[in-house]
């Protein structure tokens, strides 16, 4: 999760591509915890993953943004799908977002983990990201505070298991 160099005129998004990674260990999933410093009061669940650099692969950036943000590091291969395809509307650190995503399914007993120190966190992740947890359908159904995507605390038959078909989520305002 890496915010953009680029300064939007006033009033424009800043346009992204994204590629997350739904990591699975037997029924629970990866959840990271953050919030926005623009708005203290509000946080939520999230997946692993972040900004496609340029002329980098969607596989590659979601490989590369599991192991810095999680440790857990995969071969772009070790990735299913993409599952899910959605364009997530979004303000952050006072910035407004359009970014265009993709979600890969993964399971744990494929990845390698990397102690917490190897993590390679941003400045902005450092200020944001604050802890991961393995968590179920139901903790997330009943966690209390939103869920990115929203869909992930309602059902995870799209991709658990999958059945080969990208779903495309639409257009999701955060």
């Amino acid at each position: 999760m890496t915010v953009s160099d680029r300064q939007p005129r006033d009033g424009e998004r800043i346009e992204r591509y994204g590629a997350r990674v739904l990591l699975l260990d037997g029924d629970r999933l990866l959840m990271l915890r953050g919030h926005d410093p623009h708005q203290p009061s509000r946080s939520w669940w999230f997946t692993p993953g972040g900004g496609v650099e340029p002329g980098e692969s969607e596989r590659g950036a979601a490989v590369r943004e599991l192991a810095e943000e999680t440790g857990f590091v995969l071969a772009e291969h070790e990735l299913a799908g993409p599952v899910w395809r959605r364009t997530a509307l979004f303000d952050f650190f006072s910035r407004q977002y359009v970014q265009h995503e993709v979600f890969f399914v993964a399971r744990r007993e494929d990845a390698e983990r990397r102690s917490a120190v190897d993590q390679a966190w941003t400045v902005d992740e450092q200020e944001v990201i604050d802890g991961s947890q393995w968590v179920t359908l139901a903790e997330l159904a009943d966690a209390g505070i939103e869920v990115f995507p929203a869909r992930l605390s309602e059902s995870w038959a799209d991709f658990d298991p999958w059945d080969g078909v990208a779903r495309d989520l639409g257009v999701e305002p955060e």
